[in-house]
């Protein structure tokens, strides 16, 4: 089986999902390929092949500086045709998911998006994958002729550290660089913000906080650690805060090694985005709140009063 990873970058360093999709293909066993586009890949795929990323297939272009996923999807296109790869694996993050389903209309092939395993046996391959917030888990076999495709929820796999790999520079057509789309500049919404789909540890707040006034409550808290910071839809409805920040069945799906829920009742739209989440650490005034039922640690509580004392005490003990 030749399979093929697709490795995305910010701000010109390769993402922590890239050497975890490594480490799921490794996993199956087969040939190993994985791609990289950029202005200028070469530094990126040295990286990605001192990992274990295999065959590194670089392609370097001035119109690849940002992440267009219509020419991304055009080189990479080419890169299927002409490798005739049989598994192609993205990053089940927002630009991920918008690359890797095109690439899969455009090959005619099938695709399994937001998976959290790909399994490898003598009876080929299949992928996992949650449905209905986690209440059924499915196990998926492709079937058909063409490539199957996949995105891989982060954090599902640890990150390979080393490996076999060398690079091959790619050089592709220059008509595969112009489309109708062009971007001409990026603006971070965040700066300096720890990525909702990247983090390991994630501090989310919802109605209970009372007012956006006592957001900065939260954001202490998440700070201390060194945290990323989520939001319920309904605070996000009410505009506290940006819909970058959503983390449920209409926002962001993550899976950190440390989610803390902070005044979230736990419906069901919300515990669909990350109930999948290593340890979980609800803080909440109502003792029969939903979010109990899923929650590792639970403290019932105000939490104007909680998260004072808990950042006190978390910031004690790091400087200690």
């Amino acid at each position: 089986m030749k399979i093929l990873t697709i490795a995305l970058q910010k701000d010109g360093k390769n993402i922590s999902t890239s050497f975890e999709l490594i480490e799921a293909a490794k996993a199956l066993g087969g040939e190993l390929y994985t791609a990289v586009l950029a202005k200028d890949a070469q530094v990126a795929a040295e990286e990605l092949a001192s990992r274990g990323g295999g065959k590194v297939l670089a392609v370097s272009h001035a119109n690849l500086d940002y992440l267009n996923d219509e020419l991304y999807g055009n080189v990479l296109f080419s890169l299927i045709e002409k490798y005739d790869f049989n598994l192609v694996i993205g990053p089940a993050t927002f630009y991920g998911k918008a690359l890797v389903s095109r690439l899969a209309a455009k090959s005619g092939g099938r695709m399994a998006s937001d998976v959290n395993a790909l399994n490898g046996s003598s009876d080929g391959l299949s992928v996992t994958r949650s449905n209905y917030g986690g209440a059924v888990i499915s196990e998926l076999a492709p079937s058909g002729g063409g490539p199957f495709f996949a995105t891989l929820r982060p954090k599902m796999y640890p990150e390979s550290k080393e490996g076999a790999g060398e690079v091959v520079a790619e050089a592709v057509d220059e008509a595969l660089m112009t489309g109708k789309m062009t971007i001409r500049e990026r603006k971070v919404e965040s700066a300096g913000a720890v990525n909702l789909n990247e983090a390991d540890i994630i501090v989310s707040a919802g109605r209970g906080l009372k007012a956006a006034e006592n957001l900065p409550l939260v954001h202490e808290l998440a700070d201390s650690m060194g945290a990323a910071f989520g939001a319920s839809r309904a605070i996000v409805d009410a505009g506290w805060t940006a819909y970058s920040d959503q983390v449920g069945q209409t926002g962001k799906t993550v899976n950190p090694k440390l989610y803390f829920a902070v005044g979230i009742s736990g419906a069901i739209q919300h515990l669909v985005g990350m109930r999948t989440s290593q340890t979980i650490v609800a803080i909440n005034k109502d003792k029969d709140a939903p979010i109990f039922n899923v929650a590792n640690y639970g403290v019932v509580g105000d939490a104007m009063e909680v998260l004072p004392a808990l950042t006190k005490k978390l910031k004690a003990e790091l400087q200690g």
